[in-house]
């Protein structure tokens, strides 16, 4: 039976503008700068206000759609070694969150880890959110640290820092190209 939470309802969004802002996450930590200076910030909330609600709307639902394919990627990453998803990485992710106690309000933990038990079992991430009311401007770090870490977790585990960028670039270039 369907669920109305499946993927093929769900808008896809600006997956790329999404990823750019992950792919500069993931560099700006691999450069040493951790926090967020005052001149990212800056930008990041300049290219915020520049979107209007309908570019936010659909930078949440790329944000959503890259959780998605992350957490398939990792999902059939894990059933190679006999090994659960949702087992292996929300933990993970939820940990590293409760660290993070200036970027990620304790409040959100539990929506960003059902985000994640719904992504790894299929379902879409911005529908399933959906159910449950409009996001909030508390949810925004939350969710890009999600994402943030979820990329970071497949660098990890394939070794090569740039490959989460670079599957969901490739992916990209595959749904332009057919």
């Amino acid at each position: 039976m369907s669920s109305p939470c499946d993927p093929e309802h769900a808008p896809a969004g600006d997956v790329g503008a999404a990823l750019m802002m992950i792919d500069s996450r993931l560099k700006a930590v691999h450069d040493g700068r951790s926090g967020t200076d005052a001149e990212q910030q800056a930008l990041t909330d300049q290219f915020a206000v520049s979107l209007g609600p309908r570019g936010a709307d659909d930078l949440l639902d790329g944000a959503c759609t890259l959780i998605y394919m992350f957490m398939q990627w990792l999902r059939m990453a894990y059933e190679d070694h006999g090994k659960d998803v949702v087992e292996c990485v929300v933990p993970n992710v939820v940990a590293t969150m409760r660290m993070m106690p200036r970027s990620v309000r304790p409040e959100a933990i539990p929506t960003m880890a059902g985000l994640l038990v719904a992504a790894g079992t299929g379902l879409s991430p911005s529908l399933w959110r959906k159910q449950y009311g409009d996001w909030t401007m508390d949810e925004m770090n939350p969710l890009e640290a999600t994402a943030f870490l979820l990329a970071e977790h497949i660098n990890r585990l394939t070794d090569d820092r740039d490959f989460a960028t670079r599957m969901i670039t490739e992916a990209l270039t595959r749904a332009d190209e057919a």
